[in-house]
């Protein structure tokens, strides 16, 4: 049985409380957050406390905050030379107080709250100092949940998480802006989701320069320009022609 403490509340935290708790070689011993009311509907889950100094023996407390708090909320740990890692993509193992045994467990997904998360669909990517225990440790807490996993160091780990911020956030805010383009004359954004599925399910077999389509790439000068000349938000307008010339010189082709 592994046994765990969870250490902040926000959708990560509460996503792997849910999955650790439906484990059977897991246990979660506690579950801290400084604010008590973001946690209080699990009080008869797990115990829950708002203050460090009670925190119990375990064999992984996982920081699962905001990268900026992970490195102030590791000095404060009242124990040393236990396992802690964090759950970030882009903070360095070393922001972990040097009085532990530090780690990196990353779960590379998004989450919200909300969401149900099956996490045979989370690969988690590990990252331990030293020998091979704390990694087989960490490595087995991911099987337990389903989650196939990938040992990494840290410049793998920023770059993926840096690629995630292209492939999802910002792939999210050209949705959100096919749905403002959509809105403004009535149109349905609905009829936009089977689109958006398949051009997910492409790449799942083809290269993402392989699986490009649309008028930048076949350079079609004339829709560029209607298009251009559609759009009234002059932030949309730039977004449109950045991504152009990006689709264009990928392709070899050339600029407007």
């Amino acid at each position: 049985m592994i046994s765990v403490v969870i250490i902040g509340a926000g959708n990560v935290a509460t996503h792997l409380f849910k999955a650790f708790s439906k484990a059977n070689s897991i246990t979660v011993n506690q579950w801290f957050n400084r604010n008590l009311n973001s946690i209080n509907s699990y009080k008869n889950e797990v115990e829950i406390i708002d203050n460090l100094s009670l925190l119990k023996d375990a064999d992984i407390y996982i920081i699962a905050v905001s990268d900026d708090a992970i490195a102030e909320l590791s000095e404060q740990l009242p124990f040393e030379n236990r396992l802690v890692v964090h759950t970030s993509g882009s903070v360095s193992i070393y922001d972990i107080d040097k009085k532990q045994k530090r780690g990196v467990f990353y779960p590379l997904q998004t989450f919200s709250k909300d969401a149900e998360m099956d996490f045979a669909n989370v690969p988690v990517c590990i990252e331990t100092i030293g020998g091979g225990e704390h990694y087989n440790l960490l490595k087995n807490l991911a099987l337990s949940i389903g989650s196939p996993t990938k040992k990494v160091n840290s410049d793998q780990r920023r770059v993926l998480h840096l690629a995630a911020v292209f492939v999802n956030n910002f792939t999210n805010q050209l949705y959100r802006i096919g749905h403002e383009i959509t809105e403004s004359e009535g149109a349905e954004f609905d009829l936009l989701k089977p689109l958006i599925l398949e051009t997910a399910k492409k790449v799942q077999e083809l290269s993402p320069y392989m699986a490009q389509t649309g008028p930048a790439k076949r350079h079609d000068k004339k829709t560029i320009k209607k298009q251009l000349k559609q759009l009234e938000n002059k932030q949309h307008k730039d977004i449109y022609e950045l991504l152009t010339s990006s689709i264009q010189q990928t392709h070899g082709r050339k600029k407007l």
